[in-house]
C-alpha cells in the first residue's frame, strides 16, 4: 500500500501539479506531516496546513484553479465531515441568533482591514469589469448596473438587504436621487456606513431582514443571500415580496454553486463564513416559485476572479497599514489563502456570480435586460 506522500503526489499529478516542482502552481512542502494531514482532514487540512506554513505556492490562484478543474477535492473526502453536512440538514444554522453571531465574526474583523483592501466606496461584492480596467471603476459600474436593472428614478425608495458599509445606498442616493435604507447585522458596518453617508437621504440600520415591515419601490440584496441558508430561502423571498410595491423589482446578487449544497466547505465554514451556504439555481428557483416572476438571470462569475485578485493586491500592498495586535502572520496567510483560492474557484467555473431580477406579477410588455 502506498504511503501518504506517494498518494498525494499521484493525486495532484492528475491536475498537472507536482510536489516541489518548478512551475509557479506547484506546491513546496516544508513539513512532512502535510501529506497525512491532507489525507485525514481533506480541504480543512489543506487550508490549515497552509496557514501553519507547512507548504507554499507561488501562484495559489492557479493551483486551486487546476485542483478544482480536475475535481481533486472529491478524491479526498474524509467521513469525519459527514456529520456537519447531516447537521445542516436538520438544524437551522442561520436562525436570527446564529446569523447575528456569524455575521459579526467576519464583518466586524475591523474597518482598517476592509478600508485597505476594497475600492474607495468599500464595496464588498463582485465588481463588473466589462468596460473597466481598475477596481474603483469596475465597482462603480456594478453599482450603476444594479440601479439601471431595477429602473431607479428620482424620488423612489430603495431597500438594500445586507448593505455592507453603504456603498450602493450612497451611490443610488447621489446619482439617482432616491431615498434609501440599508440593513446589516454588523455594528462596524453601521458605524462607518453612517459616517460615509452623512448628509444624504440614507438610513443604515442594525437589523435582521426578518424584522423589515414597510413598503419600498425597489429592493436589492447584494452578497448577502449566501448567509441566508437553505431552510430560510422561501422565508426570505416571502419577506421581500411583502415589503415590495406591486410594480417594484427585486434584484438578487449572489454567489452560486453548480449543484445543491447545505453547507460550505469545512475550511471556509471554520475560518471565513461560519454557516455560509452557496445556493444553486434550483434552490433559488424553488424558493421564488409562486412568489415572484423571474425576469432576468445574468452570470458574470469570471469577474469575481478578477475582483478577488484586485482585493488581494490591495491587501498585500497595504499589509503594513493593516497589521496590528489583531492581525498576525497566520491571519495574513489565512486571508491570502481565502482571497486567492476563491479567485481560482471562480476561474474554474466552480463558483458563479448571479444577478437575478424578479417582479411580483410580471413586467407589463416584458423586461428589457441590461448588460
Amino acid at each position: 500500500m502506498k504511503n501518504a506522500e506517494s498518494l498525494i503526489r499521484d493525486i495532484v499529478k492528475l491536475a498537472d501539479v507536482e510536489i516541489n516542482g518548478s512551475e509557479s502552481w506547484d506546491i513546496k512542502v516544508h513539513n512532512q506531516q502535510f501529506y497525512r494531514r491532507v489525507l485525514s482532514d481533506g480541504v480543512l487540512g489543506l487550508g490549515e496546513s497552509y496557514m501553519d506554513g507547512w507548504w507554499n505556492c507561488d501562484d495559489l490562484d492557479e493551483f486551486i484553479f487546476k485542483v478544482l478543474s480536475a475535481d481533486l477535492e472529491h478524491k479526498i473526502s474524509p467521513l469525519k465531515f459527514l456529520f456537519p453536512v447531516l447537521k445542516s440538514k436538520v438544524l437551522n444554522l442561520q436562525s436570527k441568533a446564529r446569523a447575528s453571531r456569524d455575521v459579526r465574526s467576519h464583518y466586524n474583523l475591523g474597518n482598517v482591514l476592509f478600508k485597505n483592501m476594497l475600492d474607495k466606496r468599500m464595496t464588498y461584492s463582485c465588481a463588473y469589469w466589462k468596460d473597466s480596467d481598475n477596481l474603483d471603476a469596475a465597482q462603480e459600474a456594478k453599482l450603476d448596473l444594479v440601479c439601471k436593472k431595477i429602473g431607479l428614478k428620482p424620488g423612489m425608495t430603495l431597500l438594500d438587504i445586507g448593505c455592507g458599509w453603504g456603498s450602493l445606498v450612497k451611490f443610488a442616493s447621489e446619482r439617482y436621487e432616491v431615498k434609501t435604507v440599508g440593513i446589516t447585522l454588523s455594528e462596524e458596518q453601521v458605524s462607518l456606513g453612517k459616517e460615509l453617508c452623512k448628509g444624504l437621504p440614507v438610513e443604515i440600520r442594525l437589523q435582521d431582514y426578518r424584522e423589515i415591515n414597510e413598503k419600498f419601490d425597489h429592493i436589492v440584496s447584494i452578497g448577502m443571500f449566501e448567509h441566508v441558508g437553505v431552510k430560510n430561502y422561501k422565508t426570505f423571498m416571502k419577506i421581500v415580496n411583502r415589503n415590495l410595491n406591486d410594480d417594484g423589482l427585486f434584484l438578487l446578487h449572489t454567489i452560486g454553486f453548480n449543484t445543491p449544497k447545505n453547507r460550505t466547505d469545512p475550511w471556509t465554514d471554520k475560518y471565513i463564513f461560519p454557516s455560509g451556504t452557496l445556493p444553486s439555481i434550483g434552490q433559488i428557483a424553488k424558493a421564488a416559485e409562486g412568489i415572484f416572476v423571474m425576469e432576468d438571470w445574468h452570470n458574470f462569475g469570471v469577474d469575481y476572479s478578477k475582483t478577488l485578485i484586485a482585493w488581494f493586491n490591495n491587501f498585500n500592498n497595504n499589509w503594513e497599514k493593516i497589521i496590528s495586535k489583531h492581525y498576525d502572520e497566520r491571519f495574513y496567510r489565512m486571508w491570502k489563502y481565502f482571497l486567492l483560492t476563491s479567485s481560482g474557484a471562480f476561474r474554474a467555473r466552480r463558483n458563479q456570480l448571479w444577478q437575478i431580477v424578479f417582479s411580483k406579477k410580471g413586467v407589463p410588455g416584458g423586461y428589457r435586460a441590461i448588460r
